[in-house]
């Protein structure tokens, strides 16, 4: 039996205020209401007023472990319009564990090794069209890296004029997705009418759809006259579950918009941030520039992806403000404990990824950027989780730790950048994700 304790903190705020407040600014919200304690009610997402915020690594490891069977994972349906039903996001038991294994092995081991100087390729291509002297958003720049990498390592599109017309779709889908009137629709459902912000986001994503099953059915008639192609929707082709069954369209359409949904943005936003950091702080853009300067002149990526001052410099950035401020979900599915406060069936519970990464007991001077609380510490991953964890994990951490360490270790070697001027970047929301406000405006010196 679990004891009767008591209820965990909270805000007074009335429940809608405080979705409001968390959808309009996540990161002010989280800080006023992080100081309440490890666990407190937090009713942001959804309709359930059961639902709270695990800070502390104690409870983010039971909520990763399902504590003993008695939590599960809940569809996360605030994504559900934009990835479709048959996403990893929303799959559950048998079926959640067969397309976890099929999307595993392209993101992992040798498969990266191959992407690497296509990424590099086009970091290092992608300040070729800037002015000396004129500001620039870098963020813009990173979007747009990032992109490119996702049509060409992730879709395998090759064809000039699918790429193009693919790349002009994405962008003003993008665009719609980070339109604060498009993210009151996916946080207030009731507003998902056939008109204004959600009927241009379906009818975008209608043409998005087009593109991407013909890229589908043109892939399979490749791969069934030819070996499987390096780009993970080949390789998503040709896998087998145990039974010898493969992905259907459907599925592989909805996994392609969840590697966009979960690469694009989400890795333009972390370079930005890193690159921010960096720049502001001259002694670590120095020491990083000597260690990247040691492996010469053409150095291989899969070695610059093992830097560890570079690695450092990466965490730190993503501990500052991770890609997602929560993980996903956990609904309790049985009378459970955590930390102290019982919880009864069907209350949803969520760690709180920004705040256990601003805890001073386990980074101290947490507000800092200390790139050497990396070396000098190893972190567990519950205190330490950017990507998530246990068993709904981001399945393309590797890939996007590597994408996001090439493309800031290309843009430091690039003696000629700076930041345009030393105003400070404040957090805002961009979708469903957390941006630098201004862009981080930089700029090429003569």
């Amino acid at each position: 039996m679990v004891a009767t304790v008591t209820r965990p903190p909270g805000l007074s705020t009335p429940d809608w205020v405080q979705k409001l407040q968390y959808t309009i600014r996540p990161i002010q919200y989280l800080d006023t209401i992080g100081s309440h304690g490890n666990v407190v009610r937090a009713p942001l997402i959804g309709d359930n007023p059961k639902t709270f915020l695990v800070s502390s690594p104690a409870g983010i490891q039971q909520l990763f472990s399902g504590a003993g069977g008695r939590i599960g994972s809940p569809p996360n349906r605030l994504l559900r319009p934009i990835v479709g039903d048959a996403s990893l996001f929303f799959l559950e038991g048998d079926r959640h564990r067969r397309e976890r294994r099929l999307l595993m092995p392209p993101f992992h081991g040798d498969r990266l090794k191959t992407y690497g100087n296509t990424i590099r390729d086009l970091t290092t291509h992608a300040l070729a069209d800037r002015q000396p002297g004129i500001p620039f958003p870098i963020r813009e720049v990173m979007q747009d890296i990032s992109l490119d990498v996702i049509l060409k390592v992730v879709f395998g599109v090759t064809g000039a004029e699918r790429f193009s017309l693919l790349k002009s779709y994405i962008l003003r889908l993008a665009g719609t997705l980070r339109s604060p009137l498009f993210v009151s629709c996916l946080f207030f459902p009731v507003l998902q009418k056939p008109y204004g912000p959600w009927a241009a986001f379906t009818a975008l994503q209608q043409k998005v759809d087009e593109l991407l099953y013909a890229q589908i059915r043109d892939r399979r008639q490749e791969e069934a006259d030819t070996p499987p192609g390096t780009d993970i929707l080949s390789l998503l082709i040709a896998a087998r579950d145990e039974d010898g069954n493969a992905m259907t369209d459907g599925e592989l359409r909805d996994e392609l918009m969840t590697l966009l949904l979960a690469g694009n943005e989400t890795t333009a936003s972390a370079a930005s941030w890193a690159m921010y950091w960096i720049y502001r702080h001259p002694d670590v853009l120095e020491r990083l520039r000597g260690e990247l300067q040691e492996l010469g002149s053409n150095p291989d990526p899969t070695a610059i992806a093992r830097l560890p001052y570079l690695s450092a410099v990466c965490n730190e950035s993503l501990r500052l403000f991770p890609v997602a401020a929560l993980t996903v979900p956990r609904i309790v599915k049985a009378p459970v404990e955590i930390q102290g406060y019982a919880f009864e069936p069907n209350t949803i519970l969520y760690g709180c990824i920004y705040l256990t990464h601003r805890r001073p007991d386990l980074y101290p001077e947490p507000l800092a950027f200390k790139p050497e609380r990396f070396l000098e510490r190893t972190y567990t991953p519950f205190e330490f989780l950017p990507f998530g964890g246990g068993e709904r994990r981001c399945i393309g951490e590797a890939l996007a730790l590597f994408e996001l360490k090439l493309i800031v270790a290309a843009m430091v070697m690039n003696s000629a950048l700076a930041l345009a001027d030393q105003c400070p970047e404040s957090p805002r929301r961009s979708g469903v994700i957390v941006v630098p406000g201004r862009g981080v405006p930089m700029v090429l010196q003569h």
